[in-house]
């Protein structure tokens, strides 16, 4: 039986770590977090916010999917998303989803993500 989602991975190109860890911990706030000593030689890096994980792994041929992205719970979105747009990242907003605010970004690599909070 299924009882939770342990992490989502993104795939991202070699040498970009930099460019992840700048975003990621940066302009989100999600800490990064060791990879263990096998998986550390691949490249990539892990990041954490509470229960939540990315990881973000090394892929030689990668292109950023069109549709495919992790769907991020937010607190207070208006200020969430004001702290990315003063940080550099593009915001969009969008108002399909019934019962949420939510706006889509883009990681320096192009994953697409979602934030979304639900309406009370």
């Amino acid at each position: 039986m299924i009882t939770a989602v342990d992490h989502v991975q993104l795939a991202a190109p070699p040498g970009s770590e930099d460019r992840l860890r700048a975003y990621y911990a940066g302009v989100l706030g999600m800490t990064e977090i060791p990879k263990p000593p096998a998986l550390a030689a691949r490249g990539g890096c892990w990041f954490q916010a509470g229960p939540v994980q990315l990881h973000l792994g090394i892929e030689a041929a990668f292109r950023p999917a069109l549709k495919a992205h992790p769907g991020l719970r937010v607190t207070d979105i208006e200020t969430y998303a004001a702290r990315l747009e003063t940080r550099g990242a593009t915001v969009t907003w969008d108002t399909d989803l019934p019962g949420h605010r939510r706006f889509y970004s883009y990681d320096p690599v192009g994953n697409r993500l979602e934030f979304l909070e639900p309406r009370v």
